[in-house]
């Protein structure tokens, strides 16, 4: 007779389970960083100095989010106090996590060299600005934003685009430091792990988020920069229509319910198709399209 036996699952490992990430940056691209690492399962500790960390006094919600379940110790690194807290903390730590400039961790003893010989098994993933000479120079989301052509009017963007797509590339580092780490102490038999250094630059964050514009894809005469009639922010009688149908099929759906013949795709980008699909949303509200889109398969998204 067979018999049946109850198999349980264990919930996956996370990558980051049983690391220990110090960190000691503030604003937001580090602690960005450490919200995705401690998802990942990483025990997180941050260093805060005694006047807190400047998002914790203009968005408190935004800090407390960042922040849940991170250990967050006071310490004047400027200080003996503060220093003996520092040193403690990093003789627990796998991957130590920082946004200072170069010159003020060197002030901080905090230069790789130094660290590395004090801390053999630790990481450090340090978040800069820019890479290599000018990391030292001052820059913001808005400026690294500027120079990769991210910036084309008047109006801020509508989110930090470089500081949280440098965030994920951080929690990228993270996992890379780790990876490396382990991959050295099997290698290495029963020797102590070696920790790495990875540095990250929020410029290069927003270069590589800028690679679309770079290649044309939404550059004005692109197909997702508005030469395409499917693929475009229209007004609609109560509000605005985000439409996304790019593809011959949702286009295809598209004209077809606004009444528009088209041969092929190149149609897509004929002047006369672009105002025929404008003036057919002009005349539907937000709730009728939104009942066409679940209709016909059109992806579309409208607004206020």
């Amino acid at each position: 007779m067979r018999t049946s036996q109850k198999t349980t699952t264990s919930p996956a490992r996370r990558p980051l389970q049983g690391v220990r990430i110090l960190s000691l940056a503030l604003n937001l691209p580090g602690p960005a960083a450490l919200m995705r690492c401690r998802q990942m399962g990483a025990t997180c500790i941050k260093l805060e100095p005694p006047d807190g960390d400047p998002m914790g006094r203009y968005n408190q919600p935004a800090y407390a989010q960042l922040h849940e379940r991170v250990k967050v110790l006071v310490a004047d690194l400027k200080s003996e106090a503060g220093r003996k807290v520092l040193r403690s903390e990093l003789a627990k730590a796998d991957v130590l996590l920082t946004s200072f400039r170069p010159s003020a961790l060197e002030k901080l003893d905090l230069g790789w060299k130094k660290l590395h010989r004090l801390y053999p098994a630790l990481s450090q993933v340090a978040i800069v600005g820019s890479p290599g000479e000018r990391a030292e120079a001052p820059g913001h989301d808005l400026t690294y934003l500027a120079e990769n052509g991210l910036v084309p009017g008047l109006e801020l963007p509508a989110t930090l685009y470089a500081d949280m797509g440098g965030s994920l590339m951080v929690s990228e580092a993270v996992l890379k430091a780790v990876l490396q780490q382990q991959e050295r102490h099997a290698g290495a038999g029963n020797a102590n792990p070696h920790g790495v250094f990875v540095e990250v630059a929020l410029s290069d964050a927003a270069a590589y988020l800028a690679l679309p514009r770079q290649w044309g894809l939404t550059q004005p005469g692109g197909a997702v920069g508005g030469a395409h009639a499917g693929y475009r922010i229209y007004p609609c009688k109560d509000g605005r229509v985000a439409v996304a149908a790019l593809e011959p099929h949702f286009a295809a759906a598209l004209c077809a319910a606004a009444g528009v013949a088209t041969s092929d795709i190149r149609a897509m980008f004929n002047p006369a198709v672009h105002q025929a699909i404008a003036n057919f949303l002009l005349t539907r509200t937000r709730k009728q399209l939104d009942r066409l889109a679940l209709e016909k398969d059109i992806p579309l998204h409208t607004l206020a």
